[in-house]
């Protein structure tokens, strides 16, 4: 399952942020091998096709694909060398996706900041460092490491490695994000098993005022190279804490189809590159989450293991088709289509795949 962690300073909103989210969460029955631990929490992707399509079809029920949120323990100044929580915090990190980072952008004289003055970008910067110094150790070994094999022979393999770890090198001991660096295909592969803090996507969770969150012109702090929300994390807190038919209403009188959490899960996903497609029945409607270009045989073992052994074909309806016209419906129209091991899955398929024994 897609874990996502939760970090930033003490004080901005990120353990709120955690708590709200966590309202969200799902019947955990549902996900085999979870065991929810105080810090962890899976919450539903907001998906309003899962409900159409299990109508149409008249399913039991519906099952939402899902995110683990983990609420990391907060971040100082030092934490690289140990500092506060910091060698709990970088060894929950690295365990996980993708990065939320939490910054504060709100005035509260009740809640202190721990550097004093509201300045997002300086608090930014300052985790970005502590995230950059970690990794330059692991670096540095993997690099002794690696040119340690070239003495006894080089490969190709390690050529790309070890130009790869330069490049990063180069950029943390500026306390820069290895994520600024343009990487060759062959040298990114290299990499894929060597979890780098600063590697990992990142979406900057903005915490502001009332206004600024329904500020359409809103422009962020943090500059243009960094992907960032504005959320009022007090506002979302107080809307989940309406009745679901409230929260409707209340989100329509904003003009808004979904919530802030709502918006930041799909961003999630977007950053990831993760798409969805569903497999619909009687018995349930039910999404699966699969990374932009997968193929129908390993959509297929995501269902289970052995489906992409023996996969055959796929039948595939587009969603809206179905949601018009049913499965016997677009069987009828030619709208469903038999689809091969070379077929690559998009975003809102719906998926029967047929299987050998």
């Amino acid at each position: 399952m897609l874990q996502v962690g939760i970090v930033g300073l003490p004080n901005v909103g990120k353990s709120t942020l955690f708590k709200t989210l966590t309202k969200k969460q799902v019947d955990c029955a549902n996900f085999p091998f979870c065991t929810i631990e105080p810090n962890v929490g899976i919450v539903e992707v907001p998906d309003e096709r899962l409900k159409l399509l299990a109508t149409k079809a008249t399913s039991e029920k519906i099952l939402p694909t899902a995110i683990e949120f983990v609420d990391i323990a907060g971040l100082v100044k030092g934490a690289h060398k140990g500092e506060g929580l910091g060698n709990k915090f970088l060894s929950n990190i690295r365990e996980v996706d993708m990065i939320i980072h939490v910054v504060r952008n709100f005035e509260d004289t009740n809640v202190h900041h721990v550097e004093g003055t509201i300045d997002p970008l300086r608090d930014v910067e300052l985790i970005e460092i502590e995230l950059a110094m970690a990794d330059i150790s692991s670096v540095e070994k993997r690099l002794a490491l690696v040119q340690g094999k070239m003495k006894a022979g080089k490969t190709k393999e390690m050529e790309y490695e070890e130009s790869a770890l330069k490049k990063i090198f180069e950029v943390l001991e500026q306390g820069k994000m290895a994520n600024s660096v343009e990487l060759t295909e062959d040298e990114d592969k290299t990499l894929k098993d060597f979890p780098m803090l600063t590697r990992k996507p990142i979406l900057y969770v903005v915490n502001v005022d009332e206004s600024a969150a329904s500020d359409v012109n809103w422009k962020s702090p943090l500059g243009p190279d960094r992907l960032a929300l504005p959320l009022s994390i007090k506002v979302e807190s107080e809307i989940m804490e309406m009745p679901p038919e409230e929260q409707k209403e209340f989100l329509e009188a904003l003009g808004l189809k979904l919530s802030g959490l709502d918006r930041l899960i799909q961003k999630c996903y977007q950053l990831l590159e993760l798409i969805t497609f569903m497999t619909v029945g009687p018995k349930e409607c039910r999404a699966w989450t699969v990374k932009k270009g997968t193929k129908a045989p390993q959509a297929a073992g995501v269902i289970h293991t052995d489906f992409e052994k023996a996969f055959i074909r796929a039948e595939i309806i587009p969603w809206q088709d179905f949601v018009e016209l049913g499965e016997s419906g677009a069987r009828d129209k030619g709208k469903l289509r038999v689809e091969g091991k070379d077929y690559v899955i998009q975003d809102g398929d719906t998926c029967h795949f047929r299987v050998g024994v």
